[in-house]
């Protein structure tokens, strides 16, 4: 019995840890945080209208155009890590589809960025 919790001490310990930390992190904001928001801290900023409105309102669509060249960048930069790991075991087909990849969302932004998207007159 003394063998098997000794094996799973560091387990034990480490889940402890963490449920103390998250535990921490939990309770902290409610002990330091400011009680007294301004106004303008709360308002809605993310998406350019408030949040619970009318849900037949105009809005503006470039937020969302953003936010979608956001996640394709994203995405690439979470392909790009493991593919340079990988660098020397792809080989030169590896590299030139990678190339491509690249090239086709380069080609992407570009379009996006001619058009106009980008630009918040």
């Amino acid at each position: 019995m003394n063998e098997l919790l000794s094996n799973y001490l560091p387990i034990i310990i480490f889940v402890g840890l963490a449920a103390v930390i998250g535990l921490a992190l939990m309770v902290a904001p409610f002990i330091v945080a400011y009680k007294r928001p301004d106004p303008e801290k709360v308002s809605a900023f993310e998406a350019g209208f408030e949040a619970f409105d009318d849900a037949r309102m105009k809005f503006d669509v470039r937020f969302y155009l953003v936010s979608i060249l956001f996640i394709v960048f994203d995405l690439e930069v979470a392909l790009l890590f493991p593919w340079a790991v990988a660098f020397r075991d792809v080989g030169w087909f590896g590299f030139w589809s990678v190339m491509i990849f690249l090239g086709v969302l380069t080609i992407g932004f570009i379009y996006e960025w001619k058009k106009g998207a980008l630009e918040w007159d």
